[in-house]
């Protein structure tokens, strides 16, 4: 593959300000309806935003979809909005800063039909931005402008100021030709549009510089089919213009007519025939639709006076050039709308080219600047987009007005002209420096003016004020009067000029000793103010040496603060510890608190068994304390234990009982005290719904205070299943003897003994049971 070519680094531009952007400005104006029974599709929601709707028909279309769109601007104009409202906020601060050498565009967008050439030019009683702007332009400029032919513009986008002599000559070879030109104050303006540059409020820029002189000149453009005319020129010329970039990289046409201007009618004037031969056409949705892309570039050369403030100061390097351009762009528009045909299908692909063009140029911009891309802006793609190049590339501010017909046939354009003038407002333009001073005092014209009218009046006065000259021909030799009358006036001129010239100098010792006065009254203010001032001085002094001493102090108390919080935070952070250390420490001395609890508990059971034990061991001086008898010992005597609704078993293996048990239904004291052991029959219902049979077997002892207590040593349990895993079905208790139905309910081992039951601490069998053979009381 051939090499890849590096690309031509890009010119630096002068007089831009790269880091002090401002982004496009962008309006929207609104233009009522034809008629109030129209359809609208748009509606203004406030000073900032409007809010787009389909139509009914294109809901219908839509599938029944009912989608609004709301669209925010930099300002909204609703259709009752002035053309002076408008110029005041849109074009008005363009015109200022071409007064102050900067430079501008300003340039109206939409459908066709939406109000563009109205709100660029207007109508008969009501001027739009462009008479405003020339209006405003001459009422700031108007006195200080330099005289014809002074500035002199090249062929190279350039401006060169001539002396007083050549622009004389010029003005004399301009007058000389054929067709001398009407001086502008005696010139009959059309009455086409003499209504429309009457601008009642007339308005002014606020800062002008009045030690500079100025000249305005206006050239009138048109972009046609990608073509660029000249609309000043002669009928008989009609040829495309050549774009071309001068040393400052801005882009102008060449060859084209820029005339100079003395006032706001004499530039209408020129605007208005550059009009009438502007391309227009008659299409479906509008009688004079435009058909080219008009331009109109103001001009404004300004150059500083020299020191004396009588000449222009003949440097090319002080003269600044700017220039304002007014563009009214042709309409978007759809053909299968326009019904457009042959030329005027043609003309609409070219205008949608161009639109598309200028749009894409937005995007791009859009995108680099978002996103930090480097893609290549295709201005070159559209003459109008080259034109304007260098506006976007940082040398002048960009305004946009987008005009909106809210008729409901418009809302597909509507829609896309919205969008686009929404997205254009993200651009940034570079702002442009400010241009260079001249050096020289301000002030040279006023200056001059006041000082020049004062000498002459005074020598006129002084001349005046002489006796007249007598004739001082001689027609005869023997004329003996009039060398005596001239003698005379001579001699009393001379007594005149004597006694002037002795009261000019006792003015001249007055005004001295005025001064000399003046001077002492000044020096003993001086010296008073001196004094003042010393005083002042040491008060200040002391006040700043009293304010050094409180900022120390301020340190001090700041440095002592600082140390405090910091100690602060140490103590906080301690004492944060020490709760947690106490509060660890006090749940420990809980849980050992409570341990002691549980341990005293344990020891105060262990000491009763153990008493309770010796005792019962030392109440009987034979046998102090029966021994434990084994199960088979013959001398045991048992008490069976078996509640009334005791169910048999009916199991192979029975529980052995020796023979001569007392068998009881309810365990009584007298029953205990014939006993030495004490068995407990207990069934309870199994989970697998079988019988469960438990023995619980326990010794019988004496009391100390002469009852009987039963200690439970072993418990055997009998349980029964089934193979077939069914339950099996017990056979009916039997009966309950009469009056005693009480006893015969299946309770817990405490109701159906009626005794007392406890627990006792330290039994081999974990918690153990005593059983005090001492009936309950019951409750009433």
């Amino acid at each position: 593959s051939p090499p890849s070519r590096a690309r031509t680094p890009r010119r630096p531009r002068k007089g831009t300000n790269p880091t002090m952007k401002d982004p496009v400005g962008v309006y929207c104006r609104v233009r009522p309806l034809c008629r109030g029974d129209q359809e609208s599709c748009l509606e203004v929601v406030n000073h900032t935003t409007v809010q787009l709707h389909p139509p009914d028909g294109h809901r219908v279309v839509r599938n029944g979809e009912y989608r609004e769109t709301q669209y925010s601007f930099k300002e909204v104009f609703g259709t009752l909005v002035a053309q002076k409202e408008l110029f005041d906020v849109v074009a008005k601060p363009l015109v200022e800063d071409l007064i102050r050498g900067r430079n501008g565009l300003l340039f109206t967008y939409g459908v066709t039909g939406s109000g563009k050439t109205h709100t660029m030019t207007g109508s008969p009683g009501d001027g739009g931005l462009l008479p405003r702007c020339l209006a405003m332009i001459f009422n700031s400029i108007g006195p200080f402008q330099a005289k014809r032919f002074v500035f002199k513009l090249d062929e190279k986008n350039g401006v060169e100021v001539q002396s007083e002599v050549e622009a004389l000559l010029e003005r004399q070879r301009r007058e000389a030709l054929p067709i001398p030109k009407t001086p502008a104050g005696k010139r009959q303006l059309d009455p086409e549009f003499a209504d429309m540059i009457d601008v009642q409020d007339q308005p002014r820029a606020e800062e002008v510089d009045e030690d500079n002189v100025y000249g305005v000149f206006v050239s009138y453009i048109e972009i046609y089919n990608n073509y660029i005319y000249d609309l000043l020129e002669e009928e008989s010329a009609g040829t495309s213009k050549i774009l071309r970039e001068d040393q400052n990289h801005n882009m102008y046409v060449t060859g084209c007519t820029e005339v100079e201007v003395k006032s706001t009618e004499e530039a209408f004037e020129v605007f208005w025939k550059g009009q009438k031969k502007r391309r227009i056409a008659n299409t479906q949705l509008n009688r004079e639709s435009s058909r080219s892309h008009s331009v109109f570039i103001i001009k404004l050369a300004q150059a500083p006076l020299d020191a004396d403030g009588d000449n222009v100061l003949q440097e090319k390097e002080q003269i600044t050039l700017s220039q304002l351009s007014l563009v009214d762009l042709a309409g978007s528009e759809r053909t299968n709308r326009t019904k457009a045909e042959g030329n005027r299908l043609r003309e609409a692909g070219n205008i949608n080219q161009s639109l598309m063009t200028l749009r894409t140029c937005i995007e791009v911009l859009r995108e680099n600047q978002l996103y930090g891309t480097n893609k290549m802006v295709p201005y070159r793609d559209s003459k109008l987009t080259h034109l304007f190049k260098n506006y976007f590339d940082g040398e002048g501010k960009v305004r946009m007005i987008v005009c909106v017909n809210p008729k409901a046939e418009d809302y597909e354009e509507s829609l896309q002209v919205l969008r686009f003038a929404e997205m254009t407002q993200e651009v940034e333009v570079a702002r442009p420096m400010d241009r260079p001073l001249c050096g020289l005092t301000p002030g040279r014209r006023l200056r001059h003016q006041a000082f020049r009218p004062e000498e002459q009046s005074a020598a006129e006065q002084f001349f005046q004020s002489l006796p007249p000259l007598p004739s001082c021909e001689l027609l005869d030799i023997n004329d003996d009067q009039t060398l005596p009358k001239l003698i005379e006036a001579l001699e009393q001129r001379h007594k005149m000029r004597q006694m002037l010239a002795e009261e000019f100098a006792k003015n001249v010792l007055a005004f001295k000793t005025m001064l000399q006065e003046f001077d002492s009254s000044v020096a003993s203010k001086e010296n008073y103010i001196q004094g003042k001032l010393a005083e002042k001085e040491k008060t200040i002094t002391g006040q700043r040496t009293e304010l050094e001493r409180l900022e120390k102090k301020i340190k001090t108390l700041e440095y002592k603060i600082e140390i405090l919080e910091k100690t602060a935070t140490i103590y906080e952070e301690d004492k944060r510890n020490l709760q947690q250390e106490l509060e660890s420490k006090s749940q420990k001395l809980q849980r050992q608190a409570s341990d002691k609890r549980r341990l005293e508990a344990r020891l105060q059971g262990m000491v009763a068994e153990t008493s309770l034990k010796w005792e019962k061991e030392c109440s009987t001086p034979v046998a102090p304390l029966r021994p434990r008898r084994s199960r088979s010992a013959g001398g045991e005597r048992w008490v069976d234990h078996r509640p009334a609704s005791h169910v048999p078993t009916g199991t192979v293996l029975q529980p052995r009982v020796p023979r001569g048990a007392l068998t009881v239904g309810a365990p009584s004291e007298r029953a205990l005290a014939r006993c030495d052991r004490y068995l407990l029959t207990h069934q309870e219902l199994a989970s697998d719904g079988e019988i469960q049979t438990k023995l619980i077997k326990g010794d019988v002892f004496k009391t100390r205070g002469g009852g009987q207590a039963v200690q439970f040593t072993d418990i055997e349990t009998l349980r029964q299943e089934s193979p077939t895993g069914r339950k099996r079905r017990s056979s009916p208790p039997d009966p309950a003897p009469a009056g005693d139905g009480a006893d015969s309910e299946w309770t817990d081992v405490e109701t159906r003994c009626s005794v007392a039951v406890e627990m006792r601490a330290g039994s081999a069998l974990g918690p153990g049971f005593q059983h005090h053979a001492q009936p309950k009381r019951r409750k009433p």
